[in-house]
């Protein structure tokens, strides 16, 4: 994790980041090993969802199955 506002947090995009930045960044927050996600368009004024390990993985793992696609 960010050591008391010292370190800053490094924030990734997604891969199915839109060109107009409409997209989803997370980071790592080490020794914890939770996972940060905010929504890349507004960027550091973004609301940040912390999510556990574990999780991170069960959410990664719904929207792999498609557990997560509105219903048509």
């Amino acid at each position: 994790m960010a050591s008391a506002e010292t370190d800053p947090i490094s924030w990734r995009k997604s891969s199915r980041c839109a060109a107009n930045g409409s997209c989803v960044e997370i980071a790592a927050l080490a020794p914890s090993r939770a996972i940060a996600a905010r929504d890349a368009t507004y960027g550091d004024a973004s609301p940040v969802l912390l999510f556990s390990a574990g999780e991170w993985r069960s959410f990664t793992d719904r929207i792999k199955r498609g557990d997560l696609e509105p219903s048509s």
